[in-house]
């Protein structure tokens, strides 16, 4: 832990971090004599300064974005030439699973540590090394195919590094963006992530399948060549990816991990969310094979199932590039409640037809809330959580998802096989209708709109500071949805740099 403030401190106050001196964010100054903000009461905006720079004319911002846009199509592409590299030149499924399970054990097993190495190490130069070290490991699978020289093991030590340093990369892109926006253009810019993300999973693997169709080895040079241009842009962006730490701090990993899981377990409104995305995310992996069962019974082709799962990311790519007109104009507890409510109506009508057009559809609507739920959630954590905090938040939020991924394919193949089709999809149905009353009887989703301190940040969330203001981020001065009487994120943050609570 943190060592105490140094001299003698008030009555009822005790000392949360002195880890950071935090950067005034673009656009204006914060004065360093300023008086600390009073707790329960939001930052008051610094001296006016000069208009923010619109993101298509943030130079840092758009390098960071476009060379993270080029290594998500890359994965995606590389996800779907694994196996299939295994099954032309060895024609075996087993191998081809064990490829596959290399390519996705990382995200189960690395997420935790890498988040806590994310906020112990500088993140420009650990994200340069993870497009480095992915360079060689797709450049020499490429080289490989090129020369006919194809070898399991070596397919999965390569899918395992890749994956595990996509992870590091991701969390550490993840936490650099706060950065390098202002804070008035953090929403916007989270929300064009998201989308971007939407639009590699929507484009990645088709362009796999037909990068491998052309050459066996064209789908592993394009990813290599992806790389390198991210690499380039990493060089070439000019702003820190994090803020100074005044001090630095000697914990073990184990400490840095629990700390990060605490801190994550005091967010009230926060864990609740992600357990409520957690369980929906199981749901809807049983619904992704539950899909192909139906197709398959229907007589659909694969070519069937993959139209179903392409409407699917067009409707997740709408709903995130929604993301700014809801939070504009609705509350964190209406968007949440309403999100399950939504899915908990189009989950039980796939119980009831093997149209494809109408799974479309059905996939479509629910890959829309996705997309926006994706959105709200991100820009709520991002907002609230600390800088020094941001790997280990993202690794927890990340982990749980995946691990629910994993749950629900099980679960999934288990209830089809016993109790077919429909009545595993309305039982299905029946979890997210029980998550929709969970939301509803939920005193962390109703405190989040009874808690002052988090109306005002609702209202912010989702729509820009006016021009030539500059607002301090959430994250220095934002109640958590714990109530008024709940535990504040560093509920004011003095110039010098220590966080202060109300015990």
């Amino acid at each position: 832990m943190v060592p105490p403030w140094p001299g003698r401190r008030a009555a009822g106050v005790r000392i949360v971090s002195i880890v950071e001196e935090p950067a005034p964010p673009s656009g204006g100054a914060v004065p360093r004599g300023a008086p600390p903000t009073p707790p329960g009461e939001p930052p008051a905006p610094a001296e006016p300064g000069p208009p923010s720079v619109p993101l298509r004319r943030n130079r840092d911002f758009l390098l960071l974005w476009v060379g993270a846009a080029g290594t998500l199509i890359g994965a995606r592409i590389t996800s779907i030439a694994y196996p299939m590299l295994v099954l032309w030149y060895t024609g075996s499924a087993g191998n081809a699973g064990l490829v596959g399970a290399a390519a996705l054990l990382p995200h189960l097993l690395v997420q935790l540590p890498a988040g806590a190495f994310v906020d112990r190490w500088d993140r420009r130069r650990m994200m340069i090394f993870c497009d480095l070290g992915c360079l060689v490991a797709t450049g020499s699978v490429a080289l490989a195919v090129l020369l006919d020289r194809i070898w399991v093991p070596q397919l999965m030590v390569v899918a395992f590094v890749q994956t595990s340093l996509s992870v590091f990369y991701q969390l550490g892109e993840r936490a650099a963006v706060r950065q390098l926006v202002p804070a008035d253009q953090l929403s916007t810019a989270l929300t064009q992530n998201e989308a971007r993300g939407r639009a590699a999973v929507l484009i990645g693997q088709p362009v796999g399948g037909v990068l491998f169709t052309a050459a066996k080895w064209a789908p592993f040079l394009f990813t290599t060549i992806a790389h390198l241009g991210s690499l380039i842009a990493l060089l070439l962006i000019r702003k820190p990816f994090q803020q100074a730490r005044t001090e630095r701090r000697v914990t073990t990993l184990r400490a840095d991990i629990a700390e990060g899981l605490a801190w994550m377990w005091q967010q009230r409104f926060l864990r609740t969310v992600l357990g409520f995305v957690a369980i929906s995310n199981a749901v809807f992996q049983a619904l992704t094979l539950a899909l192909m069962v139906i197709i398959r019974n229907g007589g659909g082709s694969a070519a069937v199932v993959g139209a179903v799962i392409g409407a699917s990311g067009i409707g997740g790519m709408l709903g995130a590039l929604s993301g700014m007109w809801w939070l504009r104009r609705a509350t964190l507890r209406a968007l949440v409640v309403g999100g399950l409510a939504a899915w908990a109506v189009t989950v039980p009508l796939m119980a009831f037809t093997t149209n494809p057009v109408h799974l479309s559809v059905i996939f479509a609507a629910n890959s829309y809330v996705g997309g926006l739920f994706n959105v709200v959630g991100m820009v709520y954590m991002v907002r609230i959580t600390p800088d020094p905090m941001m790997g280990r938040v993202g690794a927890v939020a990340t982990l749980l998802a995946s691990g629910s991924n994993f749950l629900g394919a099980l679960g999934g193949g288990v209830l089809l096989a016993g109790a077919g089709i429909r009545p595993t999809v309305l039982w299905l149905s029946a979890v997210m209708s029980s998550l929709v009353v969970l939301a509803v009887l939920s005193p962390a989703v109703r405190g989040i709109a009874r808690t002052p301190d988090n109306a005002r940040m609702v209202r912010r969330l989702g729509r820009h500071a006016a021009p030539g203001r500059n607002n301090v981020p959430p994250a220095a001065g934002v109640r958590t949805g714990n109530g008024a009487a709940g535990p504040t994120v560093a509920a004011a943050q003095p110039a010098n740099g220590r966080s202060i609570e109300k015990v």
